[in-house]
């Protein structure tokens, strides 16, 4: 298969779950108080919406660094790509749960949050898993050294690692797992976009 053709179908189902993250923003409306305060009761659902808009327009960003490494598309690799489409595709519906749970806590909030870093974990995975099939045989058109293979994994799993710790903390504090999710989302924004070699150089290294 042509690379253009995994491109485009990723960023069209990337797109279509972008899209319906807007769609859990919703206030009541006229008649059920002050819109200031129907805003202020929908507050989770304003920042579940700000974490998930910014964690997939880095996988879009990323995805699209990583992709453009690659010299040939094999079946091993369009299903590994699904499992990260499956994953970017729940996305919504984790942050529409999580921010109905959060704006009124229950007994059931830790399992919304656990369900949303759950999400996040998986679609992390689901990364890793493309950038592993990247550092075997000759996949990409400038291949990493050995030596460099455990320091780039490193690089690709440690936010999955912070999933997997938000995870275990929402089952005690709901709202700290949901900071936790937030601040790798600000990390991967300033720390860890492609990298800005050029063509050819040997340098460049996408991550996600």
């Amino acid at each position: 298969m042509d690379r253009s053709r995994l491109e485009a179908f990723s960023d069209g189902v990337i797109a279509v779950a972008i899209t319906l993250l807007a769609l859990n923003l919703t206030v009541a409306g006229p008649g059920h108080g002050p819109l200031v305060h129907q805003l202020h009761d929908k507050w989770p659902a304003f920042v579940a919406y700000l974490i998930s808009f910014f964690t997939i327009g880095i996988i879009w960003v990323n995805h699209h660094a990583l992709v453009r490494t690659i010299k040939t598309v094999d079946r091993p690799l369009l299903f590994l790509n699904l499992v990260l489409l499956l994953f970017v595709v729940a996305i919504p519906f984790a942050t529409a749960t999580v921010a109905d749970y959060l704006s009124v806590p229950s007994d059931d909030t830790p399992v919304a949050m656990m369900l949303y870093g759950g999400v996040f974990l998986g679609m992390s995975a689901g990364f890793g898993a493309i950038f592993e099939w990247t550092l075997h045989g000759q996949r990409v058109y400038q291949p990493l050294p050995a030596e460099q293979h455990w320091a780039a994994r490193r690089r690709f799993v440690g936010g999955g690692l912070v999933y997997a710790v938000a995870i275990v903390v929402a089952f005690f504090n709901a709202i700290a797992s949901f900071v936790i999710i937030g601040l790798v989302a600000v990390y991967y924004i300033f720390e860890r976009t492609p990298a800005s070699a050029a063509p050819g150089s040997g340098d460049e290294q996408p991550v996600a």
